[in-house]
């Protein structure tokens, strides 16, 4: 059975940032939620230039779908060395990056930091993802508990991410059988460093438009205080419509073409590319 997403999305700055690192895509085939890192200068170009680089993946029929989502976020990787080398201002910058890629009924997965994905099928509700996470690394040795993580001083300390640092990074690669009906959210860490996973469930599972999920998602971080950015990809697999459509080329994915919504608005883009303000941004960016 061939699969496609019905999907909605949300990002928004937060209550203590002044800008918005985070940057994120969702479209028919193709979802993405990256949560740049760097300081002033470097997480929400890192951030939106991996987002701009797998953007053009969506679209079905791919030669090899299963190897094609992780090999270009490595290229992106390269891409990322490449903006340092030609602007060492940006020297340390990095993202997370948590992709997916439906094609037919299977949905595969490239991940790499702490950015989530969360996975409603039937009568379960999952984490798909692992945080790359020091504090993670700590609970799968068996040395302390998900409790004691939650106040542990270095339990933001990232050890796998896009960047400078590592022109090879590890990447966590899964597939999965998928069926209409299952419903996904991706996220950065911002919703469930504040939000619980119960409530996260409950409000994933609510009987309302995707567009109000995603809303009530980032309301409810932004009601517990939102000290970081949050965006919010929640899509549905559904079986796949058969219309005419044109590949995503790069040049199309622009701030004119799109209609991108600034995130740092709190608007809900439905033309489905977040990021923040892309005046703020390199100009490379902007006429990517």
């Amino acid at each position: 059975m061939a699969l496609e997403f019905n999907f909605a999305a949300r990002s928004d700055v937060g209550r203590v940032r002044s800008k918005n690192d985070d940057s994120a895509y969702v479209g028919r085939y193709l979802a993405i939620v990256a949560d740049g890192m760097g300081g002033h200068v470097g997480g929400d170009v890192a951030s939106a230039s991996v987002v701009l680089d797998l953007a053009p993946l969506d679209r079905n029929n791919h030669p090899d779908p299963a190897t094609i989502l992780p090999d270009e976020i490595q290229s992106a990787n390269l891409i990322l060395n490449d903006l340092v080398h030609d602007n060492p201002k940006l020297a340390g910058m990095g993202t997370t990056c948590t992709a997916v890629l439906v094609d037919n009924d299977i949905v595969h997965m490239a991940h790499i930091g702490d950015s989530r994905a969360y996975r409603l099928k039937n009568d379960g509700f999952d984490q798909l993802s692992v945080d790359h996470t020091f504090v993670q690394r700590l609970i799968d040795e068996g040395r302390i508990s998900p409790e004691d993580a939650e106040s542990h001083p270095h339990k933001n300390v990232l050890m796998r991410v896009l960047g400078d640092v590592d022109a090879s990074p590890e990447l966590d690669v899964t597939s999965f059988a998928a069926e209409p009906g299952e419903r996904w959210l991706l996220c950065s860490d911002g919703l469930n460093a504040v939000v619980d996973d119960y409530t996260i469930e409950m409000l994933l599972r609510a009987d309302k438009p995707l567009d109000d999920i995603a809303r009530d998602l980032v309301d409810e971080t932004l009601h517990r205080g939102a000290p970081d950015n949050v965006s919010i990809v929640v899509f549905e697999t559904a079986e796949r419509q058969i219309t005419a459509e044109a590949d995503p080329k790069t040049d199309e994915l622009t701030e004119s073409a799109r209609e991108v919504t600034a995130a740092h608005n709190g608007e809900t883009v439905s033309a489905s590319l977040l990021r923040a303000d892309l005046a703020s941004r390199p100009h490379l960016l902007v006429g990517a």
